[in-house]
C-alpha cells in the first residue's frame, strides 16, 4: 500500500532550523524596537547605545545564545533519520507548502543549506529525471523526437499544472505528439540564477535524449516565462546547442515588465523605514526573496541585480533582452475586467500581472517585446490561475501550436498515440 506523507524527516530538520532562526529574528526585532523607543532617531547615531551594552544587551544576547544552542541539539538529534527518507513519497499538500515557502524565502533556504530548499530538476510524471541516455530510456516509454517542457511560476511546483481536472501540458502533449516534461525549481532564487541553471539542464537533456530532438516547445506560466527568456539569453551567449531545437515559446501571464504587487511591498518597506518607531519593522517587509524582488521590473540577467540593493529605491535598470530569434513566441494575458481594454486590465490585469506587462508592451518603444498581434490573446474575467484552468485558454493554445503548426508544414501530431 502506497504511503503519501505530509512530512518527511528532513522537513523536521528544516522547520526546526527555521523556528530557531525566526526566534533569533524576533529577538533582534524586539531589541531594535526597544532601542527605537528609548533612543529616537533624532538623536545622533554616536549618542545611541550600541547593542550588547548594559543589562538589556545581556538579556537579549542570552536569549539568542540559548535558542541557537537548543537548535543545534535538535538538528543533531534529527540528522540520523534523513537516511530513512524515500524522496518519491510525498503528498501534493506537502509539496505545495514547500514550493510556497521556497518562493517567499528560497534564496535564504539555499544560502543556509536548509533541507527545505528545492533543487532544480527536470521531471516526468512527478519524478526527477537522471539526464543520462540509459536512464531516460528506462524511465520514459517510447521517448519521441518532440518535447514539450512546462515551467511553473512563483511559489508553485510541477504538480500544480493540473487545475480543475485539466492539465494543459498533458493535453497539449497528446495533441502535439510530444513527450511532456516538467521543470521544478526554487522560485525564491534570482531569475538569472535559475535561468543559467535551466540553460545547462536543457543542454544536458538534448545531448542525452535517446532520440535526436526534432523540436522543443516551452510552455510557461508567470515567473516561468522570465526563466525561459533568461535561459535562452545565457544559452545563446555561451553557444549552447539546445536553442537550435526550440520552436515555440508560450507565456501565460508572465510579468515581462514587472508586477505591481512587488512594488507595493517595496513601498510598504520604504514607508516603515521613514517612521522612527516603525523603522525596525521594515526588516519584516524585507523578508522577500530575491525572486520576488526580481518581479518589480522583470529582471532577467545577473547585471540587473548584482551590486544593487534591491530593497532600495531605484529605477528600472534592466538590460533589454529581446525575444529569441527564429522562435514562434506567444503571449497570453488575463484581466478580471469584463472587457480586454478595461481599466482593470491596464492597472490590475489578472490580479497580479497587468495586461501590458503580460503582453510585453512598454511605454518606452525600445523595451517592447513586439509579439506579433496574432500571437497575443487576452482572456476577460480571468484571474492569474485561471490561465491554467479555463477551456478557452487551452483552445487558443491548441489553435496556435497544433493548427498553425500543421499549416506551417510540421508533422501532423494526429499520428501520435492518442489516449486522452
Amino acid at each position: 500500500m502506497s504511503h503519501d506523507p505530509h512530512v518527511i524527516p528532513s522537513d523536521l530538520r528544516g522547520l526546526a532550523r527555521l523556528a530557531v532562526e525566526a526566534t533569533v529574528g524576533v529577538t533582534d526585532l524586539v531589541e531594535a524596537v526597544h532601542d527605537a523607543i528609548g533612543h529616537p532617531s533624532e538623536l545622533p547615531r554616536a549618542h545611541r547605545p550600541s547593542r550588547g551594552r548594559g543589562v538589556k544587551g545581556v538579556v537579549y544576547g542570552a536569549i539568542r545564545s540559548v535558542t541557537r544552542m537548543v537548535g543545534s541539539g535538535v538538528d543533531a538529534a534529527l540528522s540520523p533519520f534523513d537516511s530513512l527518507e524515500n524522496g518519491s513519497l510525498s503528498s501534493p499538500e506537502r509539496e505545495a507548502l514547500i514550493a510556497a515557502l521556497n518562493g517567499v524565502a528560497g534564496d535564504y533556504l539555499a544560502a543556509t543549506g536548509n533541507p527545505l530548499a528545492i533543487t532544480m530538476s527536470l521531471r516526468y510524471e512527478g519524478k526527477p529525471l537522471i539526464l543520462e541516455t540509459s536512464e531516460l530510456a528506462a524511465v520514459i516509454p517510447k521517448p519521441g523526437s518532440r518535447l514539450l517542457l512546462m515551467i511553473h511560476g512563483l511559489c508553485r511546483n510541477d504538480r500544480q499544472w493540473a487545475q480543475e481536472k485539466q492539465n494543459l501540458g498533458a493535453a497539449l502533449a497528446l495533441d502535439l505528439g510530444c513527450t511532456p516534461l516538467y521543470l521544478r525549481y526554487n522560485s525564491g532564487l534570482h531569475v538569472s540564477t535559475n535561468g543559467r541553471a535551466l540553460a545547462d539542464l536543457l543542454e544536458a537533456l538534448i545531448a542525452q535524449w535517446p532520440e535526436p530532438v526534432e523540436s522543443l516547445t516551452i510552455l510557461t506560466h508567470s515567473m516561468g516565462g522570465l526563466l525561459a527568456r533568461s535561459a535562452c539569453h545565457y544559452a545563446m551567449e555561451s553557444g549552447q546547442a539546445w536553442p537550435g531545437s526550440l520552436r515555440h515559446l508560450v507565456f501565460l501571464g508572465t510579468p515581462h515588465h514587472g508586477s505591481p504587487v512587488e512594488r507595493w511591498g517595496h513601498w510598504v518597506e520604504r514607508g516603515l523605514e521613514a517612521a522612527p518607531f516603525a523603522s525596525p519593522f521594515a526588516r519584516v517587509a524585507k523578508v522577500r526573496s530575491a525572486g520576488i524582488m526580481d518581479l518589480r521590473h522583470g529582471n532577467l540577467l545577473d547585471g540587473d541585480w548584482q551590486g544593487l540593493d534591491l530593497s532600495a529605491r531605484h529605477k528600472d535598470l534592466r538590460t533589454h533582452v529581446p525575444l529569441p530569434q527564429g522562435v514562434h513566441c506567444y503571449a497570453m494575458a488575463a484581466t478580471t475586467g469584463s472587457h480586454p481594454d478595461s481599466w482593470k486590465g491596464h492597472l490590475l490585469g489578472d490580479g497580479l500581472v497587468p495586461v501590458p506587462s503580460a503582453l510585453g508592451r512598454h511605454r518606452n518603444p525600445k523595451r517592447c517585446l513586439n509579439f506579433p498581434k496574432e500571437h497575443t490573446w487576452i482572456g476577460p474575467t480571468m484571474s492569474h490561475l485561471d490561465l491554467l484552468a479555463r477551456p478557452e485558454v487551452y483552445e487558443r493554445l491548441r489553435r496556435w501550436l497544433v493548427d498553425e503548426g500543421q499549416a506551417e508544414g510540421q508533422p501532423d501530431p494526429s499520428v501520435a498515440p492518442q489516449g486522452r
